[in-house]
């Protein structure tokens, strides 16, 4: 590691420190620890909405895919703009928040459980946030590992170490206030980041116009795999309803773009303000801030193709022997020493940023939700409970971030991928009930129930039997039924779960509801903001 490396990161991590400290100063009861006091500014909240959304795995994972599908990704940008700021936080943010004022809900599964008066709903989506998540937060750890093993030379276990320990710290001391303070501070590293990288990508290449008119003429270089499977170059859509196409739009665009709505960790910020008027205010801070990270990342990866065309006589992928490798090795290879520093603070920062509520989250979930909601295992120190929960989620998340690579095979999107399924699976089991739940006085009880489990097993049962990329390396349908997946010749191995699991999930939730109870006027008053 060189002296300007060494430098850039150890006052990084002083801030990154200090702030974190600060947090935990300010933190004496656990509506501090959980909502940061529902006090938050704004701007802070919607910097911090914005790099909990944008991670390491946007940056890496998804530039990286960008380099396999070129400019068409940036519909993810469009939607994760029209859906996961403005509907997110004018539609759904400004319901959930009175919604939970009025609920005192302190955690995304404690909002669903006290909005239908169920335990099981509380517990259950708590289970679900601990186990799922630590594959959403392991493939944002390997985000910021690649680019620590390829840019800095660490070994993979020295660079998992590295950052767990740092984000661990701060995130188990702090609480939500530690976790917004470096959240505003990391996300402010992440535009002045990406501006340099998007300037050095464009400039190099001679333009914007001759940029994209060499990346167009690069179309005869796809390689026969990637056209077999409907590709047409970097710069247009993959044939309609072809394989990649198909990947392209259920598991990146829509997989994540709707995906995002149900987010646990993203729904909470709506609960640490005080009005409706800082989500206003948030909407246009957070659509640039979203608009900045994934638009940069998807331009810089798609363009990638044509450097190490000029460079090394292959595409991106084949360069950089993965596509999680390839924002790194550019950045490597075509950028100045300098911006090393730079950028690995970038990555820190947006990989740290996601982890630290990430972590929260799943710390909450079983000390909060779980232990003293569900169980009813009261603490005289709950915060105490929510950190032992925290180090418990953040030594699985290690493990899984470890043995993912093994998971999906060499080659294979690992961060997009482990995203993407972490998305796909909340949406379908919270999307449905958590928007009826927000706009719909009719829905009941078991109507919610039923949505729920619905929705989470038609998710399951597409993930392990019909979901190529993740039934065949799973093995459990070959060993079953003696296929990798029941998808196999069709175009229902390359769909995302979510297609399926939402409408299931909303379909269930409706009928149940017509033909059951509805909750009480009493309660549904004390649900509904005035």
């Amino acid at each position: 590691m060189n002296a300007t490396v060494a430098v850039t990161t150890m006052f990084y991590l002083a801030i990154t420190a200090a702030l974190g400290y600060l947090g935990y100063r300010q933190t004496s009861s656990a509506k501090d620890y959980l909502l940061a006091g529902r006090k938050v500014h704004p701007v802070i909240m919607a910097v911090s909405y914005g790099s909990t959304f944008i991670s390491t795995a946007a940056i890496v994972g998804f530039g990286g895919a960008a380099a396999v599908f070129g400019m068409g990704i940036l519909w993810l940008t469009v939607l994760n703009i029209f859906l996961g700021i403005f509907i997110a936080f004018i539609v759904f943010g400004k319901r959930t928040r009175g919604m939970g004022h009025k609920l005192d809900a302190h955690t995304f599964p404690e909002f669903l459980g006290r909005r239908f008066d169920s335990t099981f709903l509380q517990v259950a989506a708590a289970a679900v946030i601990f186990i799922a998540m630590p594959l959403y937060a392991g493939a944002v750890m390997l985000g910021g590992v690649s680019f620590l093993t390829v840019a800095l030379g660490l070994s993979q276990n020295m660079a998992l170490l590295t950052i767990v320990l740092i984000v661990g710290l701060y995130v188990m001391f702090g609480g939500m206030k530690g976790v917004l303070y470096t959240d505003a501070f990391q996300g402010g590293i992440m535009v002045v980041g990406m501006v340099i990288l998007l300037w050095f990508a464009y400039s190099g290449l001679g333009g914007v116009v001759t940029a994209h008119e060499q990346l167009t003429a690069m179309a005869d270089k796809v390689p026969a795999a990637f056209t077999g499977k409907g590709h047409r170059g970097w710069t247009a859509m993959p044939e309609l309803f072809s394989p990649l196409w198909w990947t392209l739009i259920s598991t990146v665009v829509l997989g994540v773009g709707i995906g995002v709505l149900a987010q646990p960790q993203l729904v909470v910020r709506f609960m640490t303000v005080k009005s409706d008027r800082e989500l206003n205010r948030g909407v246009v801070i957070g659509g640039l801030f979203i608009m900045l990270m994934t638009g940069v990342a998807f331009v810089v990866g798609a363009l990638s193709n044509v450097y190490f065309f000029s460079s090394a006589g292959k595409i991106a992928v084949a360069a950089a022997g993965s596509p999680d490798n390839v924002i790194p090795l550019f950045i490597k290879q075509n950028l100045p020493e300098w911006f090393t520093a730079v950028f690995m603070i970038t990555l820190l920062s947006a990989a740290m940023s996601t982890m630290s509520s990430q972590f929260h989250t799943m710390g909450s979930a079983v000390g909060h939700d779980i232990l003293e909601k569900g169980l009813g295992r009261k603490s005289a120190r709950p915060i105490r409970v929510v950190r032992i929960a925290m180090l418990a989620g953040i030594l699985i998340t290690t493990l899984t971030a470890h043995y993912l690579p093994a998971f999906f095979k060499s080659g294979a999107t690992i961060i997009v991928n482990g995203t993407a399924l972490f998305f796909g699976l909340c949406a379908g089991a919270f999307l449905a009930i958590y928007a009826l739940g927000l706009f719909w006085k009719g829905i009941t009880r078991a109507g919610a129930v039923s949505g729920f489990i619905s929705g989470l097993l038609v998710s399951l049962f597409v993930l392990f039997f019909v979901f190529e990329k993740v039934a065949k390396p799973l093995g459990l349908c070959e060993a079953l039924f003696g296929v990798p997946t029941l998808g196999a010749g069709t175009p229902l191995g390359n769909i995302d779960p979510l297609v399926f699991a939402v409408p299931v999930s909303l379909l269930f939730a409706v009928v149940v509801s017509l033909f059951t109870p509805r909750l009480g006027d009493a309660h549904l008053a004390a649900c509904f903001p005035d």
